[in-house]
């Protein structure tokens, strides 16, 4: 196996003409636990209430033919500005492996454990990024232990924030305490020099020490001031927690933090999913299309990558019967979502459902598919290789070099050209 999946790989660099890279940076909005794609980017209203349960309206968008879920009204005006994945399939209810899938891409059943792909992300521009901030940074936690660097190692893993950015202080793990202000922080750096009292040349250690104190106390510690916002932006995301928190991923791209990961929890609804969502969906619509507006108005729309989506989606088929009154289960078939900026073109819709939601009726995606597209807009090559400390090179991506488990990459929502001879 080993040896054939050296071979796909010398095979598929042969396709890959080093394309330009398009992004700089990446914000993955994770909706932790699954949301309803028939409730948010792939509506049904036509098939009555067992489908669209509470929710028989939709939303006309900015771009003709393109509708979306009824709560989601602010996205609607600006659909010309991304595109929606409406055929994301991998077959599994499970949350556990619909994390790894999602996070990671590999859907090979291998040993291995993979890192996820902001691991990735980090490792391949480890020597490009120049910032005192982690590559990787989760808002305010990582989804699950798959946002981990894998067999990269946990030097890439996801660096996660902690605190509450919808709070009067932000405080951040290992950065911001309250409890702690500057003249105390001096008192206690003068007091550790003083015990020392340099009995040895400790170049080495001041060194990793100044890095240290310009993490914990330099320019950076600002950009989790959110006081330095003005009102109206803060109000504008919304006080909630992924409202700041989407914020917070706006000011870190400025920064040049190369990925972002924001997880957002609640989205597992087996239960009272329709009273969940009346405050759910208004706040993922405010808070993703203040994101979008905001980078586009900065100019960084165009080199931000937006992704939007679960590990999963629900079904389709309202559960009314106890114990679940109304009620939607995890879904793997077909499932929804969104992408924007960063080379992604805006105003398209990938693949379809069929008229209930329940299967792929047209162009599935892999996620293999969509993350190798991150990759090459990232200026990443998909078809390349990681370093594993015992197996050696290694496929970035192993799903992509399989003809079962993956349909293709999305050119179709890109400038990059495929290459004659890929498949």
């Amino acid at each position: 196996m080993r040896r054939l999946y050296i071979t796909l790989i010398a095979l598929a660099a042969i396709c890959f003409s080093g394309y330009a890279q398009r992004a700089k940076s990446v914000i993955l909005v994770y909706l932790d636990g699954g949301p309803a794609q028939t409730d948010t980017f792939d509506p049904k209203p036509e098939m009555g209430r067992n489908y669209h349960g509470n929710y028989s309206k939709v939303c006309k968008t900015n771009v003709e033919g393109i509708e979306i879920g009824e709560k989601l009204p602010l996205l609607a005006t600006m659909a010309d500005k991304y595109s929606l994945v409406r055929s994301l399939t991998h077959g599994s209810n499970a949350h556990e492996t619909g994390h790894y899938a999602m996070i990671t891409g590999d859907t090979s059943g291998g040993a291995v454990v993979y890192p996820s792909f902001g691991a990735v992300i980090s490792y391949m521009k480890k020597d490009s990024y120049k910032g005192v901030l982690p590559c990787y940074i989760s808002v305010t936690s990582a989804n699950s232990r798959f946002n981990e660097g894998g067999f990269l190692g946990n030097q890439y893993k996801s660096f996660d924030t902690g605190g509450k950015p919808e709070s009067a202080q932000y405080e951040v793990e290992g950065i911001v305490n309250k409890y702690v202000d500057q003249k105390r922080m001096d008192s206690r750096m003068a007091m550790l020099d003083n015990f020392e009292n340099k009995p040895f040349d400790k170049s080495t250690i001041d060194s990793l020490r100044d890095v240290n104190m310009e993490f914990i106390w330099g320019e950076s510690r600002e950009i989790f001031n959110l006081k330095n916002e003005p009102d109206s932006i803060r109000q504008r995301y919304g006080k909630s927690r992924l409202g700041q928190s989407c914020l917070v991923a706006r000011r870190l791209v400025e920064a040049g933090v190369p990925f972002v990961n924001v997880r957002t929890t609640g989205w597992d609804t087996h239960k009272k999913h329709f009273q969940k969502m009346n405050s759910m969906l208004p706040d993922l619509d405010r808070a993703l299309s203040a994101l979008i507006a905001d980078l586009d108005n900065r100019g960084l729309l165009d080199s931000t990558i937006i992704l939007c989506g679960g590990e999963f989606g629900r079904s389709p088929k309202v559960l009314w019967e106890a114990p679940w009154n109304g009620g939607r289960a995890h879904f793997g078939a077909a499932f929804s979502y969104l992408v924007a900026g960063g080379g992604f073109h805006g105003g398209k819709v990938v693949g379809k459902s069929d008229k209930t939601g329940e299967k792929v009726a047209e162009r599935p995606v892999a996620p293999c598919d969509l993350i190798g597209t991150v990759y090459m807009l990232m200026g990443i090559d998909p078809y390349g290789t990681l370093p594993h400390v015992s197996e050696g090179e290694l496929p970035i991506l192993p799903s992509l070099l399989d003809n079962k488990k993956s349909h293709g990459l999305l050119y179709e929502i890109t400038d990059l050209k495929k290459p004659d001879n890929e498949k």
